[in-house]
């Protein structure tokens, strides 16, 4: 069915509608247009304010989260008000109150293989913006299985990465990264970011958006756009579709949407048992458990508790699984890391493996610092 344009949709968008290369019939597909952003965070929160502005007919929020003061510092969608609300349903407030005229979706849920097709089904068009690198491969497979265009965006501490897939046109985000590295890339509670920087990968996720839905210009299919915030630099990278890739090769392995090695559900973070820094400091002095820090090496060697053994997020799951002696089974295991996500990631993986006696020190280092060793060098 043709869209209509009505009369409160040519004042609003009377400037598209100059443009030649979008005009009238671009305005209506963008009015029929169904977008999903998986992640309402710092990259969805410009794309998302970009797209409702535009015109987008429905819009769908996909986050199981709720809003942080911290994530005010770049997550735009929101203010202070929202602290505490679901990112999705305070998302979609938002949204609806700058364009009534189009429909919001709040899908406060995580996304998993058992629900990711459910969810697509509903849109044309997916934009992730998420921070899990588990999600993204998800997000990848899922879109290729399905068919669906995927624009994919990432950010690390000044620099962010954009790509798009469009079925039968180009390679897919898993012919350019093969195999998910999960905790090689620490998320930006861990490492910071700067906070315009997502504004700059989501406004860009949103043009591309545009561009698939309107039919105009150029993507990003076999190219990667990088951005270097410090250097105001933009570079390019190729890439071609691998005939080896799992899921859009010439002799795919990957047939149906699968939760990555590495991934941790939302319920089995739930139930990590967590230890203040306080009930730590005791327990240190008890010399009652192994400590194990989970960062990255680089990051244990510029300072640590001095009890601590190192065994990095990305190599804890095989050694749990493998039953490394650094990890008894009779001993309580503490693990830590810089604020805590990586930490409590590992504390699934351990009781993924069988593990009973483990504890996760909340807020991680970060914590510790603040509320009993200030000279801690991390």
């Amino acid at each position: 069915m043709t869209e209509i344009l009505s009369a409160a949709d040519q004042r609003r968008y009377s400037r598209h509608l100059k443009l030649a290369e979008i005009g009238a019939e671009g305005q209506r597909r963008l009015k029929a247009a169904r977008v999903v952003l998986i992640g309402a965070g710092g990259i969805g929160s410009p794309a998302g304010l970009y797209l409702a502005a535009a015109g987008v007919g429905t819009l769908g929020l996909v986050d199981f989260d709720a809003v942080d003061e911290s994530n005010l510092q770049r997550q735009v969608l929101f203010d202070t008000a929202s602290v505490g609300a679901s990112k999705a349903e305070a998302g979609r407030v938002r949204l609806e109150a700058l364009n009534p005229a189009i429909r919001v979706v709040a899908h406060a849920i995580e996304l998993r293989a058992e629900n990711v097709r459910e969810i697509f089904d509903q849109y044309d068009l997916i934009i992730d913006g998420s921070d899990r690198l588990g999600t993204r491969y998800l997000v990848n497979d899922a879109c290729v299985l399905a068919r669906k265009p995927l624009v994919s965006a990432a950010i690390h501490r000044f620099e962010g990465q954009i790509t798009t897939y469009v079925p039968d046109r180009g390679p897919c985000y898993r012919c350019l990264f093969p195999n998910p590295a999960e905790g090689m890339v620490p998320n930006c509670a861990d490492v910071g970011v700067l906070g315009v920087l997502p504004g700059v990968l989501g406004t860009l996720a949103a043009t591309e958006a545009i561009k698939l839905i309107v039919g105009i210009g150029t993507p990003l299919i076999g190219r990667l756009l990088a951005y270097d915030a410090l250097e105001m630099q933009f570079s390019e990278f190729r890439f071609p579709r691998r005939a080896d890739c799992a899921v859009c090769g010439a002799h795919p392995t990957i047939i149906e949407p699968s939760d990555p090695p590495g991934f941790a559900s939302l319920d089995e973070l739930r139930q990590v048992r967590l230890l203040k820094p306080a009930q730590l400091e005791r327990m240190l002095a008890q010399q009652s458990m192994v400590l194990v820090d989970v960062r990255e090496p680089s990051e244990f060697a510029a300072g640590h508790l001095p009890q601590a053994v190192n065994l990095p997020l990305g190599q804890i799951e095989s050694q749990l699984q493998r039953g490394d002696p650094t990890l008894p089974r009779d001993r309580t295991l503490v693990f830590l890391c810089r604020s805590g996500a990586r930490s409590l990631k590992a504390c699934a993986f351990a009781r993924r493996a069988g593990y009973e006696n483990i504890l996760q020190l909340e807020g991680g280092l970060l914590a510790f610092k603040d509320e009993i060793d200030p000279s801690l060098p991390i």
